[in-house]
């Protein structure tokens, strides 16, 4: 019998449960490394840039590495780092860093090891919602993963989720950015392909701020780049558009992703002192065009399984690494770009719940401040699934409660609650004014996964929480249609950029 034929008519969709646990709660109470190992992992990087140095092509960024005192080697096209220009680096590096939402109600403070979690990667695939196979991305995608997020409380940012495969690459960065603030106000992340991109994404930011100024004051759009080609190898291009996007003020995440024992080595430690070193270099390069701008520490570094050869991400030695990244960021007190939420499962099941509530954990309770990746992602990052960020947010939502952790007061201990239930009341907590009183601000309810009896469950249609997830994102994507640009706002955009994303999308009722 199909799901649909046996769901009776009581069936409707979950109800939303806010969060106990709010986005920005201090984590690190996980660290997988002793003080004295990040101190050491330190000293190796600073060792791997002095004496085996990067390839810096020739370019203005080699210029610029020489100019300021680095060893360049032109023959090999390396630049090797002096210790005390990386140090110097560091001691400038902003180490305050606000990502901005575009109503102010989702500011992301970076600061210290306040935890932020949300979407991530650049997908190629979509299952789709209604038939489950497998099919190209869309731009429309991008806009109908955006109302998701913008309707999901645990999922804190919008990084563009998926490449929109249905346009020209000239195209791509702009109606990226595009789709994505028509549907949320939450920060937004993405790529650019192109430096002269650059300008078009900070233009359009402008114009939905109000002004040059005003986005300048609060950028609501960052940058991801991918400036390393792992090992120690500077990306040309990537390059050229980080230097456009510093130079113009837009935050950046310096994206570094060696695969240990492919990219990388194959020890965790050394995997590690690399991607460190990538990072520094990079840092390093940011300070030099531009003392304090805001930047995040990408290294995220990944997993390659020596079986078969490929990368995989939901794995234990992932999670730990990557919250041994996060461990040598908070050393610098610099916020970390970090990857959790990866799954090698094609399709939301065991597999991909039990791997995701795994590295999302980690990460969180390291202390990383800007966890991606940790809504959507299936297959290794190449595919991503509607439901699965219902499912996700509520992982993220429990994890999220692990990172408030437990609040141990006067108040708290509950010992006059504790006499007077066993020396006056009926010997249970059920219905004593405490437990009624704090029944909302102690517990996180999941809104998708199922806490009833059997005979609950099946009398609501027997649904698994991948089925019961598909019920809750139609009903988002058919209720919820956020105005967040203006038809007369849009009228100018439309003027004066190729939007590939029709206006009749973004109506209510025209999905």
């Amino acid at each position: 019998m199909s799901t649909d034929a046996r769901r009776p008519r009581r069936e409707r969709t979950v109800r939303k449960v806010a969060s106990v646990s709010p986005a920005g709660l201090e984590g690190g109470q996980y660290q997988p490394l002793r003080h004295a190992e990040v101190l050491r992992i330190h000293q190796a990087a600073l060792q791997v840039l002095e004496r085996t140095g990067v390839e810096v092509m020739a370019s203005e960024c080699r210029t610029i590495f020489a100019a300021a005192g680095a060893r360049v080697d032109a023959g090999l096209n390396r630049v090797y780092l002096p210790a005390a220009l990386v140090e110097h680096a560091l001691s400038v590096a902003n180490q305050d860093v606000v990502l901005y939402s575009r109503d102010g109600r989702n500011d992301l403070h970076l600061r210290d090891k306040r935890v932020h979690l949300g979407t991530g990667g650049a997908a190629v695939h979509v299952l789709d919602l209604e038939t489950g196979a497998l099919r190209d991305s869309h731009l429309r995608d991008l806009f109908d993963i955006g109302r998701m997020v913008d309707q999901l409380e645990n999922i804190h940012f919008y990084l563009r989720p998926v490449v929109a495969r249905d346009m020209p690459n000239m195209d791509l960065d702009l109606n990226t950015f595009y789709a994505c603030a028509a549907a949320t106000t939450k920060h937004i992340m993405g790529g650019c392909y192109f430096p002269e991109k650059v300008t078009e994404v900070f233009r359009l930011g402008a114009l939905l701020a109000g002004g040059a100024e005003q986005f300048a004051a609060r950028p609501f759009f960052s940058f991801n780049l991918g400036y390393m080609v792992s090992p120690l190898r500077f990306a040309t291009e990537t390059v050229e558009t980080l230097t456009a996007a510093v130079r113009i003020g837009m935050p950046v995440a310096l994206v570094s992703a060696p695969q240990a024992g492919a990219t990388g080595p194959a020890t965790l430690a050394g995997t590690l002192v690399q991607v460190l070193a990538e990072e520094l270099a990079g840092i390093t390069y940011v300070q030099l065009l531009r003392p304090g701008h805001a930047l995040l520490m990408g290294g995220m570094p990944l997993v390659t399984d020596l079986r078969t050869g490929s990368m995989i991400g939901g794995c234990a030695e992932l999670a730990l690494m990557n919250a041994a990244a996060a461990q040598l960021a908070h050393h610098y007190r610099l916020p970390i770009y970090n990857s959790c939420g990866i799954t090698e499962s094609k399709l939301p099941d065991v597999q991909t719940g039990f791997e995701k509530g795994l590295t999302s954990a980690v990460t969180a309770l390291a202390g990383a401040q800007y966890n991606h990746h940790a809504a959507g992602m299936l297959e290794s990052l190449l595919t991503v699934a509607y439901e699965n960020y219902v499912i996700d947010d509520d992982i993220n939502a429990q994890v999220m409660r692990l990172v408030r952790g437990i609040e141990v007061t006067e108040e708290t201990l509950a010992l006059d609650t504790i006499h007077e239930v066993c020396t006056e009341g009926p010997g249970h907590y059920l219905g004593h004014a405490d437990t009624i009183a704090r029944m909302n601000s102690e517990f996180q309810y999941p809104h998708t996964a199922h806490r009833g009896s059997r005979r609950d469950w099946e009398e609501a249609g027997a649904l698994d929480m991948r089925e019961r997830a598909r019920i809750n994102a139609r009903s988002i994507l058919q209720s919820a249609w956020p105005q967040t640009i203006t038809p007369e706002l849009d009228a100018q955009l439309r003027a004066e950029f190729n939007i590939l994303l029709p206006r009749a999308v973004m109506a209510p009722g025209s999905a």
